[in-house]
């Protein structure tokens, strides 16, 4: 390129920008940026954090950390994938909000045996139930400081930020706010009334996210010690084994490069930190599995999780890393065997951030194993919510519902009381019988003090009565029943509004009614626990974290979980923020960037 040319492809970005309101004018986006990317990372990470700082998009401490980790693989993914072709469209989708998910490309999964003619029968012989404890989300702070101010320009505060200037106005309490992450005091809070309150526990499930919500500051050493230190307060307070998935802790977050990624970044460290924290309880072989399996493993359940690098390649492999070979192995195993299995992981196979591709591959596994599979648990939303899978999405009725997820809501107080599930398992069928929710509220006066952790509801006693027919005292909380609820919850608006405050246990409400059609979508959203069938739709600065700029309640479910902030920021730029708006002198400075970049080659 010319010295002229380089020179107004800043120009060519700003107002690509500024025209990008859909689908088409995002593929057209796509090409200055692309220009960019192949000058190399460095001008790529200057541009952006220049603009950011320039329009105010967030704190600059934040612009820049947020694209000196992210920018380098968004230049990456840039560089490698077809304007206008099916990864491109993707990019868009979850980078910008402006386009939808394409059609599924059709790929049949292997499977080494058919589902069995006459499969096992799990018959229930009523001895009593078994219970297991599901905690997800703690996304602890290590650096949360008591009497730092709660009220901060950032998505996360409670800290003492550098560009901290003037008094505090909400000094931060020892154990949490809700506009903060997790103090470890909350967290061993939480231990303790796990012991307390499930002291009957056989185990726990643990699905995911321990780093906090400053992500533009996660770097591999930060992310390494909030593990091991997370790892070492649950061995210290929780007596039964903990199984527990692995969420985005990674650095930059969500940065799980494929194997087939040429790239200088990797994310192993993440698979050999849990392995080694986690062998005390899921023993040798299932940790070399989570070693070298990215992060799955089989010991009674089965975990998956993997996202965020497969935008560089035209051609996105249908089974990421073998992940879906590996589980189905091991559920053929379990169906060879003659035993029951749980499925669980960190983001539920429904969300709109799960790619409609590999949720329908892996709706095709849970179809062919669905008499072996007894249940699935996720988190990531941070809400107390559930997902249905169906035999035959076109006839969603109590009878083609066949797989169930429970989805659990968060400790971190951002997204409402903090809150952990108990289950009363049934130990002939693996079922669930009864799933009980326990909160500690932060507006209690005595919060601060010690938290109190008390029940706030049993699913059984609540919901098991509303439906036609009610629940059977020897039936379980399976996918036939979560059905008939929904049914109950389009007729009886009373007890959808129940449903809706206990998504976030009562400490963040949103309203949610027929206006716009919330309640329609959230019906729909519960479900598909395969996401091509979810209701969610696209808007500017859809992303893996909370209070994006686009809030997704119930027009598309806003998503909680701590993303890289690139997407957010980004996705500003085209829903409000005006690129002319950056003065001459800061553009010549990133045209200076530009033009010096063009001499150096992509990293």
């Amino acid at each position: 390129m010319s010295n002229d040319s380089l020179a107004d492809l800043l120009d060519d970005i700003l107002a690509a920008l500024k025209n990008a309101v859909d689908c088409t004018s995002c593929q057209a986006l796509l090409v200055p940026l692309q220009t960019l990317a192949h000058l190399g990372n460095d001008p790529f990470v200057q541009t952006f954090t220049e603009i950011c700082e320039a329009l105010k998009l967030q704190d600059d401490d934040v612009c820049a950390g947020t694209f000196n980790l992210t920018g380098p693989v968004l230049a990456h993914s840039l560089r490698q994938f077809t304007v206008g072709g099916t990864t491109a469209v993707k990019f868009c989708t979850v980078t910008f909000g402006l386009c939808t998910q394409p059609p599924v490309q059709l790929f049949n999964v292997s499977f080494p045996k058919p589902a069995p003619q006459y499969p096992k029968q799990f018959k229930s012989q009523r001895r009593v139930p078994f219970q297991v404890i599901h905690i997800s989300d703690v996304h602890i702070d290590r650096q949360y400081t008591v009497g730092s101010d709660a009220n901060c320009t950032k998505n996360i505060c409670c800290r003492n930020f550098a560009d901290k200037t003037g008094p505090v106005t909400e000094p931060a309490g020892p154990f949490g706010n809700h506009k903060c992450d997790s103090p470890p005091a909350l967290a061993d809070s939480l231990l303790s009334a796990m012991n307390e309150l499930g002291s009957r526990a056989k185990f726990s499930l643990f699905t995911g996210d321990v780093i906090e919500g400053a992500t533009w500051l996660v770097d591999k050493a930060e992310g390494e010690t909030d593990l091991k230190a997370w790892n070492a307060q649950m061995a210290a307070k929780v007596g039964a084994p903990v199984f527990g998935a692995i969420g985005i802790d990674s650095a930059p977050v969500n940065g799980f490069p494929r194997n087939d990624t040429i790239t200088s970044l990797n994310a192993q460290w993440v698979f050999d930190t849990q392995s080694a924290g986690w062998k005390r309880w899921i023993h040798w072989q299932a940790a070399n599995q989570l070693d070298h399996i990215s992060g799955s493993y089989s010991v009674v359940m089965k975990d998956l999780n993997l996202r965020f690098w497969l935008y560089d390649t035209d051609n996105m492999p249908a089974d990421p890393n073998g992940i879906m070979a590996f589980i189905v192995d091991q559920l053929q195993a379990a169906e060879d065997a003659g035993e029951r299995a749980w499925l669980f992981g960190h983001i539920p196979l429904g969300k709109a951030d799960i790619f409609h591709d590999q949720s329908n591959y892996l709706d095709q596994i849970v179809q062919r194993y669905k008499h072996t599979i007894a249940a699935h648990f996720y988190g990531h939303s941070h809400k107390d919510e559930f997902e249905i899978a169906y035999s035959d999405y076109d006839n969603q009725t109590a009878e083609t519902a066949d797989s169930i997820a429970f989805i659990g809501p968060a400790l971190t107080p951002t997204s409402g009381n903090p809150a952990f599930k108990l289950y009363d398992i049934d130990p002939d069928t693996l079922e669930v019988m009864d799933m009980k929710v326990f909160i500690t509220n932060t507006s209690d006066p005595n919060f601060q003090t010690k938290p109190t952790w008390q029940f706030y509801y049993s699913a059984r006693e609540s919901y098991g009565p509303l439906t036609t027919p009610p629940l059977a005292g020897s039936s379980p909380l399976d996918a036939a029943f979560w059905h008939r609820l929904t049914e109950v919850f389009e007729s009886n608006n009373t007890a959808f509004q129940l449903f809706n405050e206990r998504l976030s246990r009562g400490g963040d409400v949103q309203p949610c009614d027929d206006e716009g059609g919330c309640r329609n979508t959230t019906i729909c959203d519960m479900r598909a626990l395969r996401s091509q069938n979810n209701c969610d739709v696209p808007g500017p600065g859809f992303a893996l974290k909370r209070d994006t700029i686009f809030q997704r309640h119930r027009t598309s479910e806003r998503m909680e979980c701590e993303g890289s902030n690139v997407a957010a920021t980004l996705g500003s730029l085209i829903s409000g923020a005006v690129p002319g708006d950056i003065n001459e002198m800061v553009k010549q400075r990133i045209r200076g960037a530009i033009t010096l970049g063009a001499f150096g080659s992509p990293s």
